[in-house]
C-alpha cells in the first residue's frame, strides 16, 4: 500500500476511533433507553470490525440504526464497513447521511473527504477538509491537514500539499506520513539535506519500513553518499527481499 493510500484510510479510521465521545449530539426522537442501546450495539460493532468478524459488525451496527437512526456513529463505521468490503455506493449513502446530521462535525467531514479523495473528487474532497478544520471542537486536526495534503498531491498541486503537511507537523511533530511525503517533495525538489531531515525523523518513528528504506537510497544516491545508500539497499535485500519498489517514489505523476 502506497503511503498516500494510507493516509486516507488509515487517518479516517483512526479519527472515527474518538468519534463515540467527541460526536455532538443532534436532537432525536429515540427515547434515551433507545439511545444508550443503540451506543451499546455500535461499541460492539467496532469492536467486532476491530477483530475482523465484519459480518457480526454489520449485524450489530445496523441494530444501532434500528435502536437510533440518527446515530452519527453507527451511519459513519457503516459507512467504513462498506468501504471495506467494496461496496463504495453504500459505504458514500452512509458518510453523506452522517454528514447530514452533523454537518459542522469535523471527524464527519475527515472521514467524507478522505473517501470522496480516495475515489478521485479532490476538490468535493478539500471542501470536506476545510469544513473539518473550522470545527473549533475537533480533536484530530493533524488528520484532515495530512489527508488534505495527500488529496493536493493527488490533484496535482505539490506547493499546496506542502503548505499542508507543515500545518500537519506544526501540531502533530511525529506525523509519520506527513514526514515521509515532505521527505519526498524535498527530494523531487532537489533538497537532498532537507529530504534527507525528514526521513532521519521519520526513521525514528518507522525504523523498518520499506518504502522508508527505499526512499533513503534513493536520496542518499542523488546526495552522492555511496556508502550510506548501500547501507540503505542492503536492508532493503536483507530484510524485505520481496519488496516491490513503490512507483510514486520514482517522481511527481500527473493527476
Amino acid at each position: 500500500m502506497r503511503w498516500s493510500d494510507r493516509a486516507l484510510v488509515v487517518l479516517a479510521v483512526l479519527a472515527l476511533a474518538g468519534c463515540g465521545s467527541g460526536t455532538r449530539p443532534s436532537p432525536s426522537a429515540a427515547n434515551s433507553e433507545a439511545k444508550e442501546a443503540a451506543e451499546v450495539q455500535v461499541k460492539l460493532g467496532r469492536g467486532y470490525m476491530e477483530k475482523g468478524e465484519l459480518e457480526v459488525a454489520m449485524e450489530k451496527l445496523q441494530r444501532a440504526l434500528q435502536l437510533d437512526p440518527r446515530s452519527v456513529d453507527a451511519h459513519t463505521l457503516l459507512a467504513v464497513l462498506n468501504e471495506r468490503i467494496k461496496r463504495p455506493e453504500q459505504a458514500e449513502r452512509f458518510y453523506r447521511k452522517a454528514e447530514q446530521l452533523a454537518p459542522d462535525n469535523g471527524e464527519v467531514n475527515n472521514n467524507l473527504g478522505a473517501f470522496l479523495c480516495g475515489s478521485g473528487r479532490y476538490q468535493e474532497a478539500d471542501a470536506h477538509f476545510t469544513k473539518a478544520l473550522a470545527d473549533p471542537f475537533y480533536r484530530s486536526p493533524a488528520a484532515a491537514l495530512t489527508n488534505a495534503g495527500v488529496c493536493a498531491l493527488k490533484a496535482g498541486e505539490p506547493a499546496r500539499a506542502e503548505e499542508h503537511f507543515r500545518r500537519a507537523l506544526s501540531i502533530r511533530a511525529d506525523n509519520a506520513t506527513a514526514l515521509f511525503e515532505m521527505a519526498k517533495l524535498s527530494h523531487f525538489g532537489g533538497d537532498g539535506l532537507r529530504a534527507r531531515a525528514f526521513l532521519q525523523r521519520l526513521e525514528a518513528i518507522v525504523p523498518g519500513d520499506p518504502t522508508v528504506l527505499d526512499l533513503g537510497q534513493r536520496i542518499e544516491t542523488r546526495l552522492g553518499d555511496a556508502d550510506a545508500a548501500r547501507r540503505y539497499a542492503d536492508r532493503l535485500k536483507n530484510e524485505f527481499p520481496d519488496y516491490v519498489p513503490d512507483a510514486s517514489l520514482e517522481g511527481p505523476t500527473s493527476p
